[in-house]
C-alpha cells in the first residue's frame, strides 16, 4: 500500500507504507524508514548528506520494486568479462616470460612482472578516479578494448624491453576492471541479491584457467617453441629464434582477440547507460527515473518512483566539488571515504586488507619452490604438457569458491565479514600443509585446495569492498583499495629478485599475514548482510 504526502509548495509524493519524509520549505530534514520490512541502507545513519540519503533510499526502494531481471544476467555475464580479463591479463606475463626469455635474454627476468603491476596500480587510480568524475559507462566500454589492443601488439614485440612496455600497457587497459565490475554490477542489484556480487569472482578463476588451456595448447608443442638454451650457469648455448618460438606470441594473439570479442559484446549486448546511483549524485534526476520506466516497462516490473519523489528531498551537494576537472574534485572523493569515523574506519580496514591479500599470496609463491626444494620435494621430471595441464587443472578448482562464499555471506550467522574470517583461515591452515609437499600430486591436489579456499575470501572481498563504499566515491575507494594489492605485487617482486628463498621465515610470516586478515574482517565496522547499498 502507499500514502501521498501534501507538502507545503503544493507538491505530493507517494510513499511506501511505513515511510516518512519530514520536511521543512521543501527541504529535507528527516528521513526515516519506519517499517521493519522497509531494508536499511548501509550508511543511512552516518548523516553525511540528509538529502543524498533520502534519495538513496528511494532509488533503493526503485531497484527493489523493479527486482532481478535478464538485464542482471547480461550484467554479470558482461561484467565478468572484465574480472576474466584481469586475472588473464595478469597470469599472460608470467605465462610468456620464460619462453620471450629464451628469445630475447633479458638482463632483468622479473621485468614483465613489475611492468603488468605498475599499469594495472596506474589503471586502477586512474580508472577508478575518472569513474566518479565522468561516470562509469567510458571506462567500462573503453578498458576491455584497450587490453586487446595492447594485448595483440605485445606479440609482436622485437625485444624484452618493448615487450615490457606494451604488458604495462595492457595492465594499464585491464586496471579498473575489478573496480568498474563491481561498482556497475552493484548499483543496479536489488538489495535481495547483493550476494551474488561475490559470484562474480568466479570470473576469476574462468580467466586464470582460459590463460592456462590457451598456453597448454600453444607452449606444448615443439614446433612453436625453443628448448632451453641456456646451461646452469646462465650462459647461451643454442639459439632461439622468432620463427622457431612463435608459441608464446600465439598466446598473446589468442588472448587479444579474445578480449577483443568481449570487448565488443560488452558495447552491442548490454549498451550500458549510467548507473541510476551515478546518476543520483550528478543530481539527474530526471534521467535517473526515465531510466528505471524504461525497464520497468521492458520487463513488465512496476515502478513507482518519481521525479516529484526526488524533488522534495532536496538537493545533494556532497558528491562533486565546484568544477569537475579540478584538485578539489578530487579532494572531494577522497574526503568523502572519510566522511565520519565510522566510514573512515571502514576504508582504511578495508586499504589494509587488500593490501594484506597482496602481499602474502604472491610472496608464499615466490619463497615456496626453494623452500620445498631444501626439504627434498621431488616433483619428478614433469613434461611440459602435464604442466600446463596441471596449470588449467589447479585454476579450475578455483571457480567453485565464491561460489560457496556467496551462499555462505547470505547466511546470517556468518555475513560478510565471517565468511571472510573463514575463508582467510582455511587458506593459511591450507599454506602450512603445503609446506610438507614432497611429490608432484600433492603438489597439484594442494595447489587445487588452495585455489578454492582462498577465492572464498578473495570473492567475498571484491563484493564486500564496493558494498560499503559510499556510491559518489565508490570507484574512487575501490580503486586505492585495488592499487594497494597493485603495489605489494611489485614489492613481492622485488623481494623475489634480492631476498634468500630458502628461509623459511617467509613461509611463516605470510601465514601471520593470514591471521591479521581474519582479524581486520572481524574489525569491519559495517555488516552488510539484510542491508543495502548506500
Amino acid at each position: 500500500m502507499s500514502s501521498k504526502l501534501a507538502l507545503s509548495n503544493g507538491n505530493s509524493i507517494s510513499l511506501r507504507d511505513g515511510e516518512k519524509i519530514v520536511t521543512g520549505d521543501g527541504d529535507v530534514s528527516i528521513y526515516e524508514p519506519l517499517a521493519s520490512g522497509t531494508a536499511e541502507d548501509i550508511l543511512s545513519m552516518q548523516d553525511v548528506d540528509p538529502a543524498l540519503n533520502a534519495k538513496m533510499h528511494l532509488v533503493n526502494n526503485a531497484i527493489d520494486e523493479i527486482g532481478w531481471t535478464p538485464y542482471h544476467w547480461k550484467l554479470f555475464v558482461l561484467n565478468g568479462f572484465g574480472y576474466a580479463v584481469d586475472s588473464l591479463l595478469l597470469l599472460l606475463q608470467s605465462i610468456i616470460a620464460t619462453p620471450a626469455g629464451y628469445e630475447f635474454a633479458p638482463s632483468y627476468a622479473r621485468a614483465l612482472t613489475i611492468a603488468v603491476y605498475v599499469g594495472m596500480l596506474l589503471g586502477a587510480l586512474f580508472w577508478g578516479l575518472s569513474a566518479d568524475v565522468i561516470g562509469r559507462r567510458f571506462a567500462f566500454n573503453v578498458s576491455l578494448f584497450l587490453c586487446s589492443i595492447f594485448a595483440t601488439v605485445a606479440g609482436v614485440a622485437p625485444n624484452w624491453t618493448s615487450l615490457a612496455v606494451f604488458i604495462a600497457l595492457l595492465g594499464f587497459g585491464g586496471g579498473g576492471n575489478l573496480i568498474m565490475d563491481t561498482t556497475v554490477f552493484i548499483e543496479y542489484l536489488p538489495s535481495n541479491k547483493q550476494w551474488v556480487l561475490t559470484w562474480l569472482a568466479a570470473w576469476w578463476g574462468l580467466g586464470q584457467a582460459i590463460a592456462g588451456f590457451i598456453a597448454w595448447g600453444f607452449l606444448s608443442p615443439a614446433k612453436w617453441n625453443c628448448t632451453n638454451p641456456f646451461d646452469k650457469n646462465g650462459l647461451r648455448i643454442s639459439e632461439c629464434s622468432y620463427h622457431s618460438n612463435m608459441g608464446w606470441r600465439y598466446v598473446m594473439y589468442t588472448s587479444g582477440a579474445l578480449v577483443f570479442v568481449m570487448s565488443v559484446a560488452r558495447i552491442t549486448v548490454i549498451r550500458l547507460k549510467e548507473t541510476p546511483k551515478y546518476l543520483l549524485g550528478e543530481g539527474k534526476d530526471a534521467e535517473l527515473v526515465a531510466g528505471f520506466q524504461k525497464m520497468a516497462a521492458k520487463y513488465n516490473r512496476s515502478c513507482s518512483i518519481t521525479v516529484e519523489m526526488l524533488g522534495v528531498c532536496g538537493v545533494v551537494n556532497s558528491t562533486h566539488g565546484k568544477t569537475k576537472f579540478s584538485i578539489s574534485e578530487l579532494m572531494v572523493h577522497f574526503r568523502g571515504l572519510f566522511a565520519t569515523k565510522k566510514i573512515a574506519l571502514s576504508t582504511v580496514l578495508i586499504w589494509l586488507s587488500w593490501t594484506l591479500i597482496g602481499l602474502a599470496y604472491p610472496l608464499f609463491y615466490v619463497f615456496l619452490g626453494s623452500y620445498l626444494s631444501s626439504r627434498g620435494a621431488d616433483f619428478g621430471n614433469v613434461s611440459t604438457y602435464d604442466t600446463w595441464r596441471n596449470y588449467a587443472l589447479v585454476n579450475i578448482s578455483s571457480i567453485p569458491g565464491p561460489m560457496l562464499a556467496g551462499y555462505m555471506c547470505n547466511w546470517k550467522y556468518l555475513g560478510r565479514k565471517y565468511t571472510m574470517v573463514i575463508g582467510a583461515l582455511i587458506t593459511m591452515a591450507f599454506f602450512f600443509a603445503y609446506t610438507q609437499v614432497r611429490t608432484q600430486a600433492q603438489n597439484v591436489g594442494f595447489s587445487c585446495a588452495i585455489g578454492f579456499c582462498l577465492n572464498i575470501y578473495y570473492g567475498t572481498l571484491y563484493a564486500y569492498t564496493p558494498e560499503v563504499l559510499p556510491s559518489a566515491h565508490r570507484a574512487t575507494g575501490n580503486g586505492i583499495a585495488v592499487a594497494c594489492n597493485r603495489i605489494m605485487g611489485i614489492m613481492s617482486a622485488v623481494i623475489a629478485t634480492y631476498a634468500d628463498t630458502t628461509t623459511s621465515v617467509p613461509i611463516y610470516v605470510c601465514a601471520a599475514l593470514y591471521i591479521a586478515m581474519a582479524a581486520v574482517a572481524v574489525a569491519f565496522p559495517f555488516e552488510p548482510y539484510g542491508k543495502r547499498s548506500s
